[in-house]
Order: structure tokens, then sequence, then C-alpha cells
């Protein structure tokens, strides 16, 4: 972060939303600079960025795209995933997540979260793998990594290709290990909510680099150029390539990533101090793990007790707006969508998500947000729950 950057940031509106960016001038300058320069999709910077990338990621090849969901879906086609085939996922998170195995005519399989991580439970992976099993995406919610360890061994186990959904774990870790810098396909989001952003994109992190080939060419409908005017195609691309002007935004967010990680774990730290209080623990609201080793915290989530509350999510996120602060759902369980209820899922089938999707709460948290609106948040939440908490009998 540049050495302009406030020590103690102050939040910059009297409203909090649940999430809010931060673009220094330099990187707005560096904007404007490309939009004069004439070359304002993919070009140079975005060479730049996929450099700068490749560096995080260990010198693994890295192809930026223009949303983490196009990552997803053209590491299946490398992984030769498509129809007849299966795709184990989590049934909690946004719905790209399954929405791209739909997309490559394949399948998605869901098993249930663990209650703590809310994670993909690694102890039901196993019994959900068939013959016609190809791929796992994990999911890392919140920011918080899925066990890498145990994740991989199933695969290697079982010979499956792992598409890690880090669309919200840029700048975790695993055991010391950044997340991209090993494993098998790692996909990341820079949407505009994300720790670093470029507005709208992502990148995959690939293993090689005659799948890095493959990857552009399924992101500009599979053209491959030679010398001043070859061209072929040999395969069904796609459009999904970022421009220069996202990868300058990126380019210009990446050096803050240690100093906006480091913020949000003091953010988060500041949370769960807050939330140590006897009504939380009376009424057994549901804190995050309290992971300041591996998670990035690009989210600070709470699930509601609704047995023993007299209202549901959506009034007191009706109420907490009305007290200016903004809060999210991510997510609902997502196979109780239209779309997935008439591939044959049902509800009841996963407990554990469904619980958490009716109850799942993101409460403010970007880096100029202050320990005060912190304190702020968590005494008008804990007002409103003790105003409504039911009666012990």
């Amino acid at each position: 972060m540049s050495a302009s950057t406030p020590a103690t940031p102050k939040s910059p509106v009297s409203f909090l939303p649940f999430a809010r960016p931060a673009i220094d001038e330099e990187t707005i300058a560096g904007v404007a600079e490309v939009l004069r320069s004439g070359w304002i999709t993919s070009g140079p910077q975005v060479k730049a960025f996929e450099a700068k990338l490749s560096e995080y990621a260990g010198g693994r090849p890295v192809r930026a795209f223009n949303s983490g969901t196009g990552t997803m879906e053209i590491a299946l086609r490398i992984a030769g995933v498509g129809p007849g085939h299966e795709v184990i996922t989590t049934p909690l998170s946004w719905v790209a997540t399954a929405n791209v195995v739909l997309e490559v005519g394949a399948r998605p399989v869901f098993v249930d979260i663990d209650p703590v991580t809310r994670n993909l439970d690694p102890d039901r992976i196993e019994a959900a793998i068939t013959s016609a099993t190809r791929a796992i995406i994990p999911v890392d919610l919140a920011g918080l990594p899925v066990d890498r360890d145990r994740l991989y061994a199933i695969a290697k186990r079982h010979q499956l290709r792992v598409i890690e959904d880090a669309a919200q774990s840029f700048g975790s870790s695993w055991q010391g290990r950044r997340i991209g810098a090993f494993g098998d396909f790692v996909s990341f989001s820079f949407h505009a909510n994300k720790n670093i952003t470029t507005a709208e994109g992502g990148c995959l992190v690939l293993n090689d680099e005659r799948e890095a080939g493959l990857a552009e060419q399924y992101r500009l409908q599979g053209v491959v150029r030679t010398g001043y005017d070859g061209m072929e195609v040999d395969l069904v691309g796609g459009k999904f390539n970022l421009t220069d002007v996202a990868a300058r935004i990126g380019l210009g967010q990446l050096p803050h990533l240690d100093l906006v990680t480091a913020r949000r774990r003091e953010l988060a730290r500041a949370y769960l101090e807050a939330f140590d209080t006897p009504l939380v623990r009376d009424l057994g609201l549901r804190l995050p793990v309290a992971d300041f080793a591996n998670s990035n915290w690009h989210m600070f989530q709470i699930v509601l007790p609704e047995e023993r509350l007299t209202i549901r999510r959506a009034e007191v996120m009706a109420r907490m707006h009305a007290a200016g602060i903004g809060t999210g759902v991510h997510y609902p369980a997502m196979h109780l969508f239209a779309v997935y209820r008439r591939l044959g899922w049902q509800e009841g089938a996963f407990p554990h998500a469904e619980y958490a999707g009716r109850n799942i709460l993101t409460l403010p948290l970007f880096p100029a947000l202050t320990r005060a609106d912190v304190a702020r948040v968590v005494t008008t939440l804990l007002e409103i729950l003790a105003a409504h908490q039911k009666q012990k009998v």
C-alpha cells in the first residue's frame, strides 16, 4: 500500500455497506493513461497483469479472464469434462460454481458442508464419487481454505481433476503456501467486492504451457494466429478476454494485497472480540472459524440461530439497514433453486447447507472500516437479536 495510505482509515460514508472497493489515485490516473493510449481491450496491460499474477503463483502459468466464472468453465473444458460426466461441489456458494458444470453439459453433484467451516465436507466426498465423476470443485467460502491435503488425497486416489473455486481466497494460504501456488486448476475472481479487484474479471492458474495455450484459445473464440495474417480455429471458444482497462486496475491493486489482508484480519479479530458476550453464547450465534494464518477474511459471516429468534433474517437485515448498516447473503443453498430442483435435488438433502443458506449473514468488512464501525455493527445487531429472542420455557 502506498505511503500516503492513512494508518487508521476512516469510513468514507455514514452508511456502512458490507463491502467497498478501494482504488487509489495512482491507479485511477493509470486507467486514464490506458484510455488515452487508444488500446483499451486486451493488450500490454493484460500481459503485464498476467506476469505479475504468475509471479504471485510461484511461476505457474496464469491467464486473465473477464470473470471468475469463465475461468471455471474453461478449466472444465481443458480437463475434458462434458456430457455424461459428474462434478462434485458444494451447495453453499454463488450459483456460478454449479452453473459452469451445466454449461459444459455435465451434472453437478452436491455434497453437504461442514457446519463449522461452512466449506465442502471432506468426509462426505468419497461417498458421492461414481464411475461418471471427473472432477471436484471446492469453494473457499469467505476466504477460508478447504483442507487441501485431504482434498488432493481424495482426488489422487480416484484420479479426479480439481478446479479450485478460489474466487474468495486471493491472499489466503494453506500450511504456509499461497493458494494458487500449488494444486491443479485454481480460479480467482477480481469482482468489485473481492479483496483485490479489476471491477470485473478473474484469472486461471494452470499446470503447464499446453493448458495455458488452450485457455487462450477458449477465451477468444478458439482462434490461433500465426504471422501477420494466419488464423485457424480448431475448437469452439467464447468471449472471455479481460480488457487493458481492467488489467490496469488490477496492476494498481496487487501491491496492496499484503496490507489489505493484514487489515482485514485485524478487523476480523475486532469482530470476534466484540462478539465475545454472554448473549452471543446464550443465543448460540455461530461465528466464523478464527483462522488468522490461512484465511484472507474476504467476508465476516455469522449464522443466525433461527430456532431461538422470533424474526427471520430478512427482518434482521431490514432493521440493520434502517440503522445505516448494510448486510448481505452469501449464499442461499443453490440446490433449492428451480433449475437444480428440476435435476432432482430436494429440500432436506443437505441440512447443514440449508440451515446456513437460510441464516447466514454477511457483515461489513473492508479496509476503510474502523474498530468503532465494528463496535457499531455488533452493538446494533445484538440489540436487534436481544429484542427478538425467544423466551426459554
